[in-house]
């Protein structure tokens, strides 16, 4: 592990050209008026819990439909009825997976930062950095960081607050130890200590942490990829700090954070709520927390949730598991949780953010579970229709994570993506081979091999033409017929 202390100097970054940027196909922005056709071409873990065995397993209940799917693992492609099947390759193993490290960032004074690296002897390629959910951490990236770390310098972190970047210390300590027996919980005392006086796990918090990291840090502008929270997050410095950014990919992003109002923003209505996530908690809010943090921290309740936003429940979870209960079990995980869920919203919006990056010229691609059940297909289709220039791949079966769910394509997506971006359009982004393809859009089945068995999953490139009315309507159908099933 390496540790790195902060020295707050900033590097002077240098925005590409948006003449640079103004290729078709991918990026963003007033003047990408349209897909247009492309050319042609040929863990070292710190702190890790034991397994808990079974109890984070989740076991199959959907199987998959793969037929004459040698042919297409020899690299050749064929047809199924209308949908084209093609071989993608599947996770590298053992030697041929790139080395992931591990390391500590001294942000702030007692706010020290987790992260995870790899493939950073890449020096000519592009950097990628991976912001992870609201809940979870670096380890929700290991199979981006062995496979994409072959080929590029590859990033992640724990927001402050959750994972490994909760404090070392607590925040508001008690004043009289074993008070009410909570000694357990860290934040529960009365008066908050001075590095935390201003202190809350806000949006804004987490915006500027990933500005200074890649300054400070990574040292050189980079991709952001973001699931979830850390979508908005991604997208939120993308439209605050544009020279930092080359280009943001959204795994099912969370489109609002927060409920109470920015006080940057809305200063008078922000003065009614008397508090808003800093420390100490309120005695009120102390008591409040106890009582849900004992609901969700229950390993059960834990299993529930991931059964809800893992699609395919043959997916391997023990690792996921295990890790989220290592950080309930953090004495600061509670006040940390009370903190996050009482900060305000962000300066600007989601939809603003997207605006912002859209007039800058930030090259965004969308790539969205289809069976999500919290981030919805609406949520990535109003995305899609606000900038219509960004492609929009919509993968099932996956839920919530697709990059843990279907990794191999979301890493065969992403690799397609950079490069198209890289090489300023001359490199064909992933199905975008045929010019109709453009307005009407394009399903394929992506085929690969997985611990042995032969795996099959579609997705869909969006074209331009894309109704959300069908979408929702489709989405309705869809529940009601499971409904009806039910209650037969």
């Amino acid at each position: 592990m390496e540790v790195v202390s902060s020295s707050h100097s900033c590097l002077a970054f240098h925005q590409t050209p948006t003449s640079a940027r103004r290729f078709l196909g991918t990026g963003v922005g007033p003047r990408h008026t349209k897909l247009t056709r492309p050319r042609k071409s040929a863990v070292l873990c710190v702190g890790r819990a034991s397994n808990p065995g079974d109890s984070g397993k989740l076991h199959v209940s959907r199987s998959f439909d793969v037929s004459d799917v040698d042919a297409a693992l020899q690299g050749i492609s064929k047809k199924a009825g209308q949908i084209e099947k093609v071989a993608i390759p599947g996770l590298p193993e053992g030697p041929d997976s790139s080395q992931i490290s591990t390391g500590l960032w001294e942000w702030r004074p007692k706010l020290t930062v987790y992260y995870e690296k790899s493939g950073t002897k890449n020096s000519k390629a592009p950097a990628v950095l991976f912001l992870p959910g609201f809940g979870v951490g670096t380890f929700h990236f290991e199979k981006q960081l062995m496979d994409l770390g072959r080929d590029y310098k590859v990033w992640t972190m724990d927001f402050l607050g959750q994972g490994m970047s909760l404090p070392c210390e607590d925040p508001a300590p008690k004043a009289m130890a074993g008070e009410k027996d909570e000694e357990s919980y860290w934040g529960f005392g009365q008066d908050s200590q001075p590095w935390a006086d201003e202190l809350v796990y806000s949006v804004d918090l987490w915006r500027d942490q990933v500005q200074h990291f890649i300054e400070e840090v990574i040292g050189e502008p980079v991709y952001i990829v973001g699931n979830s929270l850390g979508g908005f997050v991604a997208l939120y410095l993308a439209a605050s700090s544009p020279h930092l950014v080359k280009g943001v990919t959204l795994l099912n992003a969370t489109p609002f954070w927060g409920f109470l109002p920015n006080p940057a923003r809305s200063p008078r209505l922000s003065k009614i709520f008397p508090w808003a996530g800093t420390f100490p908690l309120p005695s009120v809010v102390r008591k409040l927390t106890e009582t849900v943090w004992q609901k969700i921290s229950d390993p059960r309740s834990i299993q529930k949730i991931l059964r809800q936003v893992y699609a395919d429940h043959s997916t391997n979870v023990d690792k996921v598991f295990s890790r989220i209960i290592e950080t309930t079990e953090h004495p600061a995980a509670a006040a940390s949780f009370a903190s996050i869920m009482f900060a305000p919203m962000g300066q600007i919006s989601f939809q603003e953010a997207l605006s912002r990056c859209q007039r800058q010229d930030i090259p965004i691609s969308l790539m969205y579970g289809k069976e999500d059940p919290w981030v919805t297909p609406y949520w990535g289709i109003r995305v899609k229709q606000q900038v219509p220039e960004a492609p929009y791949y919509e993968i099932s079966p996956a839920g919530h994570c697709p990059h843990d769910e279907v990794p191999e394509v979301i890493n065969y997506l992403l690799r397609g993506w950079l490069k198209n971006v890289e090489s300023e359009g001359s490199v064909d982004l992933p199905f975008l081979e045929d010019s109709s393809f453009e307005v009407h859009g394009v399903s394929k089945e992506l085929e690969f091999v997985r611990t042995g068995s032969k795996k099959s999953v579609s997705v869909r490139l969006f074209g331009s033409q894309i109704s959300l009315w069908s979408h929702v309507s489709s989405f309705l159908k869809r529940h009601a017929s499971n409904i009806q099933v039910v209650s037969r």
